[in-house]
């Protein structure tokens, strides 16, 4: 009795295909992800040069501007604190 694999030839070439299918379509997710990948962070970058480095530059002069004036109202309170000491010696004498 002869056996036929011809059946069974058949379903290896059908797997064979199936797989070398299935490699061609997760190297195409592959690059289309890169190619993806990369022009999402060209897009931020870009977003990030036309509005966060602005947005980001006017925050830095308004702390700028609020340390400038933490400044003077902390040098303002130091000499309050002299001339009320200076008063209070004043008073007792």
């Amino acid at each position: 009795m002869t056996v036929d694999l011809t059946t069974t030839n058949v379903l290896l070439g059908v797997l064979a295909t199936v797989s070398i299918l299935e490699v061609l379509a997760v190297i195409v997710l592959v690059v289309a992800g890169f190619m993806m990948f990369r022009r999402l962070t060209e897009l931020i970058g870009r977003i990030e040069e036309r509005q966060v480095a602005p947005a980001a530059a006017r925050v830095n002069a308004i702390l700028d501007d609020v340390k400038a004036m933490t400044d003077v109202a902390k040098r303002a309170a130091e000499r309050a604190n002299r001339m009320a000491g200076w008063w209070r010696r004043f008073r007792r004498d």
